[in-house]
């Protein structure tokens, strides 16, 4: 199983993103956990021309997905997903480590 699974939606996004901004062959997207929110860590998505030795790299539907080190501890079995609905647009994560989230789901407590 991969450090993080990243659907087809959220595949398709991160690409048509990378095109977009004409970085897809130099860019990934980093996944993050930083200090902050509501619940005291939020999640953090940008888009990276660098990756370290010690950072994990996830190849999913074209695109790169890397993750650093301490990140990968609260990150371990999450799923990267892209909803786009009348109700909500943007990317989503579930996060099986995550004991609380607060309401809008951008921070969560581990």
């Amino acid at each position: 199983m991969a450090l993080v699974n990243v659907t087809d939606a959220a595949a398709d996004r991160i690409k048509a993103l990378l095109d977009k901004e004409g970085k897809a062959e130099s860019h990934a997207l980093r996944m993050k956990v930083v200090g902050g929110g509501c619940s005291g860590l939020q999640y953090q998505l940008v888009f990276d021309e660098s990756e370290k030795d010690t950072d994990a790299s996830i190849a999913a539907g074209g695109v790169r997905v890397v993750v650093d080190e301490k990140s990968a501890l609260y990150l371990a079995g999450s799923t990267l997903d892209f909803e786009d609905s009348l109700m909500a647009t943007g990317f989503k994560i579930e996060n099986p480590n995550a004991s609380s989230t607060c309401g809008c789901g951008e921070s969560f407590s581990a």
